[in-house]
């Protein structure tokens, strides 16, 4: 025990060289990778803030009533009618 006959010793130090020295730029691509996802999770954050402050205008065809003013145009046809 607590020497380097360990098998999980070992099996650390190979995955940690396995991944340091496994490929060409290995640890350089998942780093940038990872900065793309954030860079790309911030935009949608953007995109989605400014689509709620300024939402889209509605527009009504011309002739159409909302609902609001049918319904008032409705409470005034029965007071006087």
């Amino acid at each position: 025990m607590g020497g380097f006959g360990s098998i999980w010793h070992w099996l650390l130090v190979i995955v940690v060289i396995a991944v340091l020295f496994g490929g060409r730029g290995k640890i350089a691509n998942v780093m940038g990778d990872f900065a793309k996802g954030i860079k790309a999770f911030k935009a949608g954050m953007k995109e989605e803030e400014t689509a709620q402050a300024n939402p889209p205008p509605q527009v009504t065809p011309p002739g159409a009533q909302t609902s609001a003013g049918a319904a008032a145009a409705d409470t005034a046809a029965q007071k006087h009618g």
